[in-house]
């Protein structure tokens, strides 16, 4: 964990540097506070929202299983917008179909490592509850339900967080070294699920996503590890049950 890659947009007299010679070229501080604070804002105070409503579980469910994507897209675009407004210098760029394939495998380890990681927690600490059943709730049976709840859980909430938590926050970190990068975006985005038995898993993807996007440079790879991590988790959540 000690290279950058060679494509990432950080050498002085990349284009990004020329037209914009006044302008860092990655995020910095500035997008990792504002990143985080937005979304905390949007996202919890949403979340609360909707559970105050009383909707129907179905419905209550497909809406929480959206808005940690909804949350993450917003708190990103309000960042990205502060001073750099370059997709690419936030890891959005094309990655090669090696990288994809490798990020199949990573995804594959990162799902077997967090079952074992929930299963040390819930041995050590006695926690069986898992929060996250409620994505679910009322759900089950219902096909355009389960349809979109799919989407929502595999492929759009990911992909907000891999522009969040490794386009800004494992971005923004690299330039202290690729340990306190990958380390210290994992800590924050395994937190900011909570102190529950979600954490060791967001443990887990934390620190495969943030490895991936720090080699690859582009956030593309992460989200087919995150895609791959996610879905066998919620085919067991509908198919077998939770508790």
């Amino acid at each position: 964990m000690s290279k950058v890659p060679s494509n990432y947009p950080q050498q002085p007299g990349n284009s990004l540097e020329r037209s914009t010679p006044n302008k860092p070229s990655r995020p910095g501080w500035l997008e990792i506070i504002v990143g985080l604070v937005v979304y905390l804002i949007v996202g919890f105070v949403g979340v609360s929202q909707v559970k105050r409503l009383g909707l129907d579980p179905a419905v209550q469910g497909l809406i929480l299983s959206a808005w940690t994507g909804v949350a993450t897209l917003i708190a990103f675009a309000v960042a990205a917008r502060l001073r750099i407004r370059s997709l690419s210098a936030f890891g959005v760029r094309r990655t090669s179909v090696r990288w994809l394939l490798i990020g199949v495998g990573v995804g594959v380890v990162a799902f077997v490592l967090k079952t074992l990681a929930i299963l040390a927690w819930i041995k050590v600490t006695g926690d069986t509850n898992n929060v996250q059943d409620v994505y679910v709730e009322g759900v089950r049976g219902r096909l355009p339900f389960l349809v979109l709840s799919l989407v929502f859980l595999t492929v759009f909430s990911p992909f907000g967080e891999e522009l969040l938590y490794r386009g800004i926050v494992t971005n923004g970190l690299l330039r202290y070294g690729s340990f306190v990068s990958v380390v210290g975006s994992t800590v924050i985005f395994a937190l900011m699920h909570g102190i529950n038995t979600v954490f060791p898993a967001a443990v887990v993807a934390g620190l495969a996503t943030a490895e991936i996007f720090r080699r690859s440079g582009s956030i593309w790879p992460g989200l087919v590890v995150h895609f791959v991590f996610n879905l066998p988790s919620f085919l067991i959540m509908i198919f077998v049950g939770t508790g």
